[in-house]
């Protein structure tokens, strides 16, 4: 089974004050949290789709396909198109925003073994029952996907397809947390 990721990193911060991703957060920018916890390397391919020259460098860097993003001001839709337009011959692709610091490789890879167990399903982290980020789409919803408008990720598709969705549990409810504004950057008790 051949699986893909899309990292979604074009958001305009506007309720941080500007790009969050190159915020330390326990150390190490945001961004490159985002990286360790969705490495390239457990992908077939693995997408990075930012309207941010500097993000698409370190993304390149660390092994994963650039994607200029001149649609940002579209919302996520225009994310899932550019990166999901790339890996469409693969049996899944999982989409993770770039927001949550506290995401962890292992729940990552949690979540891709029970996709991979499960092909047909929509695999979704989640914590006490409640659905969060990232997620797994298997490839027959990839055109309903692509068909995305406005500021919208892959919800309305799952809420199409409830009864095909699979909650895998997080590590810790911090780690479905994400960061709009500075004081989201509290670590987590």
């Amino acid at each position: 089974m051949k699986l893909g990721a899309v990292l979604m990193a074009s958001g305009s911060g506007a309720r941080f004050g500007g790009n969050k991703l190159l915020c330390p957060v326990d150390g190490a920018p945001m961004i490159l949290r985002a990286f360790a916890a969705v490495p390239a390397g457990l992908f077939a391919r693995a997408c990075a789709v930012s309207c941010y020259p500097d993000i698409l460098a370190l993304a390149e860097a660390r092994g994963y396909l650039a994607v200029p993003n001149p649609d940002a001001a579209q919302g996520q839709s225009a994310s899932i198109r550019l990166g999901l337009s790339r890996l469409t011959d693969l049996d899944g692709v999982l989409f993770s925003v770039c927001d949550q610091p506290w995401l962890r490789r292992d729940s990552v890879e949690r979540l891709l073994a029970d996709f991979s167990a499960h092909p047909g399903c929509v695999c979704s982290l989640s914590w006490q029952g409640e659905r969060g980020s990232p997620a797994v789409f298997p490839r027959d919803l990839f055109p309903e996907l692509l068909a995305l408008t406005g500021d919208r990720g892959g919800g309305g598709v799952i809420r199409a397809h409830r009864g095909r969705l699979r909650l895998v549990e997080a590590s810790g409810a911090e780690e479905l947390r994400d960061v709009d504004e500075p004081p989201d950057l509290d670590r987590p008790k």
